[in-house]
């Protein structure tokens, strides 16, 4: 998208280019009741385990009941389906994020079909790409649509991913997701070790899909600092 649509004054847009009908009116309110211009990017990130799918399904549970539209988006969750599902059971329909899809567009098109979008839920935003990103700010900054991303903060090398490292970087709220997940010790788990063969490894693609189960090929294990830097997965391992 090229134009510098804008959002009309009455109610969740459906621009077109060079539409300019949003100057002057930033005291209005959109057809959900809430000013426009006061939409945020917010960030809610955490280690495995810690309630992130939940809480983003919590979330959307939430703004539905007070009459607000959304759209529900993933990449890579553990269903490989498109869909966002977590670990107690819950689960929701999901637009699957491809490389080449442009969230700007997602919400464009369903304003174009006549159904409003208030805000988007991002699950597992961590996966996205960085284009992703620039796209979720443009969507508060310009058209007036809350974003709410869910996913970790680094990967099974304790380094950031690029897409949260940008969340990082423009959101307008982070927020570490208050669930407590504990490392095999006792003490808080902060860090995604992926473990192969019973061992953990340090080298490999930043992606490979897994699971926190013991007999996965390829599986994931929250562990504190101390036992991430020396391996230790502990006396089950």
């Amino acid at each position: 998208m090229t134009d510098d649509a804008a959002p009309t004054c009455l109610a969740r847009p459906l621009p077109g280019p060079g539409d300019d009908r949003a100057a002057g009116c930033a005291a209005a309110r959109g057809v959900d009741g809430r000013p426009l211009h006061a939409a945020a990017l917010k960030f809610f990130w955490g280690p495995m385990d810690c309630g992130k799918s939940t809480m983003a399904l919590q979330m959307n549970h939430n703004h539905a009941r007070q009459g607000r539209r959304g759209l529900v988006t993933t990449r890579i969750d553990r269903s490989l389906g498109p869909q966002v599902t977590t670990r107690i059971g819950l689960a929701h329909e999901a637009v699957e994020v491809t490389d080449d899809l442009d969230l700007r567009v997602l919400v464009r098109d369903a304003w174009a079909e006549g159904v409003r979008v208030d805000y988007l839920i991002c699950d597992e935003a961590s996966f996205y790409n960085l284009e992703h990103i620039e796209q979720m700010a443009e969507l508060v900054d310009r058209f007036d649509v809350d974003v709410y991303a869910f996913g970790l903060a680094t990967d099974f090398r304790s380094c950031l991913f690029p897409a949260a490292q940008r969340l990082f970087e423009l959101a307008d709220e982070v927020a570490r997701i208050q669930v407590e997940v504990l490392c095999w010790c006792g003490r808080e788990g902060l860090l995604n070790a992926r473990v192969v063969g019973g061992r953990v490894v340090r080298e490999g693609a930043q992606v490979v899909i897994g699971d926190t189960v013991d007999t996965a090929d390829v599986r994931y294990q929250v562990l504190c600092r101390r036992h991430y830097r020396s391996g230790d997965l502990g006396p089950r391992a």
